[in-house]
């Protein structure tokens, strides 16, 4: 199998560039790279990624000259290893798998001992001279073949493997031949077909199965969680069997060149001994570490040591390896960059840095900006009345609570009503995939740190315990037993998984506290980038704890979430209530003390970073009792009012139902058909000059105050949902007249600017316009989305899921940036608006700032900074310094 390989549908693992992983999957290459450094790999052939495309191509048929490919590449296998396909002395068995470009972990199918059959089976009896382990493996054939190739249902096949083995005590030769034909009457029966025992009919059949789960729910799933483009495809891995479940000489296991949930330097795995791989991701029996390895087979664990260290160093990355052990010989079957923990993720990147691996800029973009998210939430702080329900391996770390759930569809169908589940399984599949995701927490009774529930809860953060051997699972009664204790389908348990814990009930959570190596990288981060990042922060707490996270500044100020504090909404209907201007203005006269004492605490949190303050925004309405609520009330008085008798409380009840029909009929006349378009933001400053009035007095005092006590004060006035040039600069000429009335009664004066929001298309297209008066823009992409896109954030979350599950967009518009219609709109506003003012500062502080690959458009776009939520600020930081980074690149 050498020569030219550009224009083929097959190569072999002797000829293929370990580089070329577009082409190869991952695992090929990675099977490619250690089979030309000499390492002990079975012989094999990848089926290209381009074969599986021109399979979807010709509607899942194969490209011509595959299958001759295919046979061709079996022969020089069958002359390497002087075995043959189906032969009835020497059987050559196969393993087919699947290995897109992006390691999908679990998503799709994967059929191992191919070849066999009625007479290779005796064959592999005789030459082993071990019936069992024959027939054990045409057993795990049949039932893996029928799963995967003639979706028979799982659950039948295991169910007819297990009433067998508690039959028979422990499986014996008859027993596996008795299971072998039930197994087939089972598959005929769903298939109508019957099991083919002609290999290469085998092979054909497998190879199209694999490329079919490219397209399996989960796989889907997974990929539109992860950001993975559907048309990479996956290549199919054809390699030579070799058998863990052998004797006890041999075994099967998975190892990580470091801890995947802490980092820590030490190889970290497990193993089984006398087992096939799917044993020990399947998660059916719980593992052994690999010390135990090593006191078993120690030349093997040595060699695997070896061969860990020098993978490691040549991938410069963690590895995720898998092997087995045939009568005492070390085969490896797969490298991969290992699935890890967000802290496990930042630990070896700063470590790898520091020992010269991998540069400081390649260790900042190691690390996804979302994963720090883990870091940061809250961790499981039991008290001593805290029941422990079972102990178990922490398998992903962080902590969780949620109602327990068994069943996968439950647990998303619950979910996406907005409850909170833990889902619990003896073991988990990749059929459970869609539950993992919706789960806040994963439990399994069975299994390893290396099993399914384990990689593909690492993989997206979920807390996730493994192993716990005391927790019974009974499925039909929905419900787990512990001991004396019962928890049924609804109860409530929390999950511990940085210390492998599950607890009765909802336990007491605390901050996370964040180590030396987030510090380092976060350091790295903030040297390479370029962005300024800024939080979204209405009061003083909020704007300490952004300042904590490494907040720049305040970019977003809502003076309206002031106002829904107990004590002040009261004194905000009144203003509102007031039948004048002068009512209003005494009811604004007890606001204002109350915005002057929050912006004093927001500019002192930020002493010395520059503060934008947003002035009223939302619709009137919004401070006032709903409708419905105000109508009951009224008619509860009314119906009081019949029945009272005492004339004084008759006036009393007449006076509170004359002060609620006020209410109600100015809520009637202050509601909108549709209040995003409607009396909102500019609008009520220019209805109502007194209420700008106000709040920037409030503001400009603060800030005196603030500086007469030596704290600087960089206040930015901002002016919201401006579409005309004249509803600009009529507000900007009341904040400004209040500034100088402001420094003329204290005798101080200091800088403050003026700006706006843009947060409506026309404001976009006039930017310069609008530049000639303003200071800085900040894009509210917010609002600039919904009025561009002509969705209402409110109510898009009814439809726009569909719309991603069809491929209709590719992303919520709301969560991440629409480049070519609103992000156009940003262009439009940035080049126009530092055309007519060159040191316009602008920077955003919609949804929008916080999400990675917006932050890299508005890296390229050339904004200043980002405005985010406090707690997405590491977020932002790290992925402006990856934006940068590319951009250098």
């Amino acid at each position: 199998m050498s020569g030219d390989t550009t224009s083929r549908w097959v190569i072999g693992l002797a000829d293929a560039d370990g580089q070329d992983v577009g082409l190869l999957g991952g695992k090929g290459a990675g099977l490619a790279s250690m089979a030309r450094a000499g390492f002990p790999v079975p012989p094999g052939f990848v089926i290209t990624t381009d074969t599986c495309r021109a399979y979807y191509a010709r509607d899942k048929l194969f490209p011509e000259g595959l299958w001759t490919e295919t046979l061709a590449a079996v022969e020089v296998i069958e002359r390497e290893t002087q075995k043959t396909l189906g032969g009835s002395s020497d059987p050559l068995l196969f393993s087919v798998r699947s290995g897109a470009a992006v390691s999908m972990p679990g998503m799709m199918d994967t059929v191992l001992n191919l070849g066999l059959n009625p007479a290779s089976v005796e064959a592999l009896s005789k030459l082993t001279n071990n019936p069992y382990f024959a027939w054990e493996t045409y057993r795990r054939f049949v039932q893996m073949f029928g799963e995967v190739v003639f979706g028979a249902p799982a659950d039948r096949l295991a169910s007819a493997t297990a009433r067998q083995q508690a039959s028979d005590g422990a499986l014996t030769v008859s027993g596996e031949q008795q299971l072998v034909e039930r197994l087939e009457k089972i598959i005929l029966g769903h298939a109508r077909r019957p099991l083919p025992h002609d290999p290469e009919e085998q092979l054909q059949l497998a190879i199209s199965a694999v490329f079919d789960s490219w397209m399996n729910r989960r796989a889907i799933d997974y990929r539109r969680l992860n950001g993975i483009p559907n048309d990479i495809y996956t290549a199919v891995t054809v390699q030579t069997m070799v058998f863990g479940n052998a004797g006890e000489d041999s075994g099967t296991g998975v190892a990580f060149t470091r801890d995947p949930t802490t980092g820590e330097q030490h190889m970290y795995g497990e193993y089984l001994p006398n087992a096939q791989g799917e044993d020990v991701v399947a998660g059916i029996r719980t593992p052994l570490s690999l010390d135990h390895m090593a006191d078993r087979m120690s030349a093997a664990h040595g060699q695997l040591v070896e061969i860990a260290g020098r993978l490691e160093t040549h991938y410069r990355d963690m590895q995720d390896i898998e092997f087995t052990v045939e009568r005492g010989r070390l085969w490896m079957l797969q490298t991969r960059a290992g699935k890890r923990s967000a802290r496990s993720s930042v630990r070896i990147a700063v470590e790898m840095a520091e020992a010269g691996l991998i540069s400081r800029q390649e260790a900042v973009t190691r690390v996804t900006p979302d994963r720090l998210n883990e870091l940061l939430h809250r961790v499981v702080k039991p008290s001593p009345e805290d029941v422990v329900l079972a102990s178990g391996l922490a398998a992903s770390p962080g902590g969780a609570a949620g109602t327990v759930v068994f069943d996968a569809d439950e647990a998303q169908q619950l979910a996406e009503e907005g409850h909170r589940v833990v889902m619990v399984r003896r073991e988990t599949s990749p059929e459970d995939f869609h539950g993992l995701v919706a789960a806040e927490a994963i439990v399994t009774s069975r299994g390893g740190v290396t099993s399914h529930a384990a990689v593909v809860a690492r993989g997206m953060g979920k807390c996730c315990v493994v192993g716990c051997e005391a927790i019974e699972v009974d499925y039909a009664q929905q419900l787990f037993t512990v001991g004396s204790h019962v928890i049924s389908k609804g109860d409530w348990v929390t999950v511990d998984g940085s210390t492998g814990e599950v607890f009765l009930g909802e336990v007491d959570t605390v901050e996370p506290e964040l180590d030396d190596h987030y510090a380092r990288l976060m350091t790295w981060a903030d040297e390479f980038r370029t962005l300024r990042v800024r939080a979204n922060a209405d009061t003083p707490e909020d704007a300490t704890a952004a300042r904590a996270m490494g907040a720049e500044g305040i970019g977003l100020c809502r003076t309206e979430h002031m106002f829904f504090v107990e004590g002040r909404i009261e004194a905000m209907r009144a203003m509102i209530m007031a039948p004048n201007a002068v009512s209003r203005a005494e009811a604004l006269a007890d606001l204002e003390p109350h915005q002057v004492a929050d912006f004093e605490g927001i500019f002192e949190a930020m002493d010395g970073l520059p503060v934008t303050i947003r002035l009223l925004d939302p619709p009137l309405h919004e401070f006032l009792p709903r409708p419905d609520e105000t109508l009951l009330r009224i008619t509860n008085l009314k119906l009081r009012l019949r029945d009272a008798t005492d004339l004084n409380d008759i006036d009393q009840l007449l006076e509170e139902i004359n002060v609620l029909e006020n209410v109600l009929d100015r809520i009637e006349r202050l509601s909108e058909s549709n209040p995003m378009l409607g009396h909102r933001g500019c609008r009520l400053g220019i209805a109502y000059p007194e209420i700008t009035e106000m709040q920037a007095r409030a503001i400009f005092t603060a800030a005196l105050h603030c500086a007469e006590r030596g704290i600087s004060v960089i206040p930015e006035v901002m002016i919201p949902l401006v579409a005309f040039t004249s509803e600009f600069d009529s507000q900007a000429a009341i904040v400004r007249d209040a500034a100088t009335r402001v420094f003329e009664e204290h005798g101080i004066s200091l800088d403050y600017t003026v700006g706006t929001m843009i947060e409506l298309p026309r404001a976009a297209l006039i930017a310069d316009e609008i530049a000639a008066s303003a200071e800085f823009f900040s894009f509210g992409t917010n609002d600039l989305t919904q009025s561009t896109v002509g969705l209402s954030r409110d109510d898009a979350g009814r439809f726009l899921p569909g719309y991603i599950q069809r491929g209709l967009i590719t992303a919520d518009p709301f969560q991440t940036l629409d480049r070519v219609g609103v992000g156009q709109l940003v262009e439009i506003g940035v080049e126009r608006g530092r055309r007519a003012r060159p040191d316009l500062k602008l920077g955003v502080c919609g949804e929008h700032a916080g999400d990675a690959d917006s932050i890299e458009f508005f890296h390229q776009t050339g904004l200043d900074y980002v405005s985010c939520s406090p707690f997405r600020v590491p977020v932002a930081r790290l992925a402006a310094a990856h934006a940068a980074i590319a951009t250098e690149d």
